[in-house]
């Protein structure tokens, strides 16, 4: 059957990508937060079987891709899915499915990463499914330092955060500080008074010195999260920039919003969002985020078409 550029970019749209032989289509499951029941899973096996080639893979991004699909199986398919409660999407111009990893169970997790992650789909995934951006945006949460799905190579990323209290005067200057045997990065240190001292220019928050000093020198003084903007990995890379501050989720939230609506606004089409802060510049961009006064003209954004690569609009 011969098949339209136009019917091909149509069901790309909807997560129907053709295969490279002309003739087979995968279709992408979102998982929402990379998790799924068993009878999701099964349903999609069943669909799999049915109208595929009974395979199934998994992206790199915790979405799960059905093989083998033809251009007349694809609408019973979809029916298919649909009764299971499942829906295609995750390509396009757009904010992609959240990737969070597993934080919520983890014994290293300092935040509820799938619980974070179900939000941020309904907000921005489903929220924003309409509203086309220069490319595409992708989120990433990590639920530690330990950096385990790579947050700030997401064009936003954030890593769950625990920052130490610790006042040096409160130190029993223990020989054997517990402290220091704790602290995988080697923040904690004895000086030469045999006190213990915490470098925060080494220190990233990883909260597993809390509560470890026997005598609670070590406390809490704030739960939070770290944000990271413009990470890239692809033909070009770009570390995501680490926003200096700890942040609530409410703020987290806030945040996104404010990110996604510079980059509608001053983006170019098919400038990827690391690009786009390195053009206008990386305290200019950090700047605007911080100061928040994008959201007062939101809907004059949304309205206004986006920009071309030569600065004209579309």
């Amino acid at each position: 059957m011969k098949i339209t550029d136009a019917e091909k970019k149509a069901l790309k749209g909807r997560g129907y990508i053709m295969n490279r032989d002309g003739e087979h289509f995968v279709a992408r499951l979102i998982t929402v937060n990379g998790v799924l029941t068993s009878s999701q899973f099964m349903a999609a096996a069943e669909a799999a079987e049915k109208y595929g080639s009974g395979q199934l893979a998994m992206t790199s991004r915790l979405t799960i891709e059905v093989q083998g699909l033809t251009y007349e199986t694809i609408e019973p398919f979809d029916a298919c899915i649909k009764a299971a409660g499942l829906y295609t999407g995750g390509t396009g111009s757009r904010v992609r499915p959240i990737v969070a990893c597993k934080g919520t169970v983890c014994v290293h997790g300092l935040i509820d990463t799938q619980g974070l992650a179900r939000e941020l789909h309904e907000k921005f995934y489903k929220g924003w499914y309409d509203v086309k951006l220069p490319h595409k945006f992708k989120i990433g949460i990590g639920g530690c330092p330990n950096n385990c799905i790579k947050p700030s190579l997401n064009d936003f990323g954030i890593m769950g955060q625990r920052v130490p209290a610790y006042d040096p005067d409160d130190c029993n200057g223990c020989k054997k500080c517990s402290v220091v045997d704790v602290c995988p990065v080697k923040a904690a240190q004895l000086d030469e008074d045999g006190i213990m001292q915490i470098d925060r220019t080494v220190c990233n928050n990883c909260g597993k010195c809390v509560d470890a000093c026997r005598f609670d020198c070590v406390t809490e003084e704030k739960m939070g999260y770290r944000i990271f903007v413009g990470g890239l990995w692809g033909k070009r890379q770009r570390l995501g920039t680490m926003v200096d501050e700890i942040y609530t989720k409410e703020q987290v939230f806030e945040m996104v919003e404010r990110a996604l609506l510079l980059y509608r606004e001053q983006g170019r089409t098919g400038e990827r969002f690391g690009m786009f802060i390195e053009r206008i510049g990386v305290d200019n961009f950090i700047g605007q985020l911080k100061a928040g006064d994008v959201m007062e003209r939101k809907q004059a954004i949304l309205d206004a078409p986006l920009h071309l690569e030569g600065g004209a609009s579309c």
